[in-house]
């Protein structure tokens, strides 16, 4: 048991210092990022919006993709996907008002339903020479799209670039401001951090730029990855590309209101993600360094974390138990309360960065370990028996996060 508790406080060790490191690099690239290098020409470009029964929001989306600015040609499509509310309508509406609108009813067919599918659909139908993708509920800033082309032109080796997103509803539960939260600290360390140090930047499947041409020299996008922007991550870095960030390049879009919401949500990227792991046996090209770093990344981010929290959470039920020591020189509670406490710093720092620093989001962030956390727990499990029921049967289908209008 000893030797157990050792073991585990050195691996929680080792990857909670290690991202410490992650933030402060985060910090470090994003303040170096703030330069932006111009172009006379600037290649042409396409902005995808895949969109499935989105009429609840489409009208605010398309009021925010008319606005960005672009010194090339850029054309915008809405694909539709089969909707039979009024999402239709209002992407058409849209269309007649701007000549570089264009409302794609993308056709059914026998292929997976899903995000995939729409995405190879718009690159069958345009001829960008690269493309960005936006959800159906994202309202990027003004100079999102030509950030994200600038920092791909400047960076060797690039497939494209990636920028952040935001939480447009932050504000409306304590739920949303969990979420606001936990998607700072994640592009802190696993964009601005991991890139900084490692050159390593992953997509997130939104405000998200990639060259169409190393697209379609791959095959385009895996119609049965329900996590089809982490799978294409690692299928790129196997190639040898790199996929460049900008955290300057801000979208905004909606979180989940619900728990149910974000359950759902969840155990689709949980099940997209465990999907990526299985492939990645098969897949003997993507037995490189970088695929494995992507790998381990996300193993970290969505099984192991789990783990760790289960032994953390065991660590302190005994150090309460059984007294400070548990029977050994380590002090198991004085142990467990660091961890607390850099974990927490990390969310405080990422949030000042953002400039979110509230006595709310202080509040949110000192029980978020307590609290939201502690969901990654039973989504993991929830996610395996998923998987193991195989309920989708080999297809994958529209799965989307439930929309309100905000």
């Amino acid at each position: 048991m000893k030797l157990f508790f050792f073991i585990t406080n050195a691996v929680f060790w080792s990857i909670l210092l290690y991202y410490m490191v992650l933030t402060f690099a985060g910090l470090y690239h994003r303040f170096k990022s703030k330069k932006r290098s111009q172009y006379i020409h600037y290649p042409s470009l396409d902005i995808f919006i895949p969109s499935h029964n989105e009429g609840i929001v489409m009208k605010k989306t398309l009021e925010a993709m008319a606005k960005l600015e672009y010194p090339g040609n850029m054309q915008i499509y809405i694909l539709n996907d089969q909707s039979t509310d009024e999402t239709g309508e209002i992407a058409q509406e849209f269309a007649s008002l701007y000549h570089h609108i264009h409302h794609v009813v993308v056709p059914d067919n026998d292929e997976p339903k899903g995000k995939s599918r729409v995405l190879n659909y718009g690159l069958s139908i345009s001829d960008g020479e690269y493309f960005i993708v936006y959800d159906a509920d994202n309202q990027p800033n003004k100079d999102a799209a030509v950030r994200l082309m600038e920092t791909t032109l400047q960076t060797k080796k690039a497939a494209g670039a990636v920028g952040v997103v935001r939480t447009m509803n932050a504000e409306h539960s304590l739920l949303t401001r969990f979420i606001a939260i936990e998607f700072q600290i994640f592009q802190l360390l696993m964009q601005s951090g991991r890139y900084a140090l490692h050159k390593i930047g992953s997509l997130p499947g939104t405000n998200m730029l990639l060259k169409r041409s190393i697209l379609e020299e791959m095959g385009g996008y895996d119609p049965y990855a329900l996590a089809e922007d982490a799978e294409l991550t690692i299928r790129l870095a196997s190639k040898g590309y790199i996929i460049a960030g900008d955290p300057h390049s801000q979208t905004w879009e909606q979180e989940p209101q619900s728990l149910k919401a974000l359950i759902r949500q969840r155990t689709r990227w949980l099940q997209g993600n465990l999907y990526i792991m299985l492939k990645f046996f098969k897949e003997p090209s993507w037995w490189k360094v970088k695929c494995f770093v992507h790998l381990t990344y996300y193993l970290t981010v969505y099984v192991i974390f789990t783990f760790l929290l289960l032994a953390s959470n065991a660590a302190f039920v005994i150090g309460l138990l059984f007294g400070f020591s548990f029977e050994t020189n380590i002090p198991y509670m004085l142990l467990w309360y660091l961890a607390y406490f850099i974990y927490t710093m990390q969310l405080i720092i990422a949030i000042t960065y953002d400039r979110m620093l509230t006595g709310k989001n202080v509040v949110a962030a000192a029980i978020m370990y307590f609290s939201y956390a502690q969901l990654f727990i039973f989504l993991l499990f929830r996610s395996i028996i998923m998987i193991m029921k195989d309920r989708r049967k080999g297809t994958v289908s529209w799965d989307k996060t439930d929309r309100v209008s905000v």
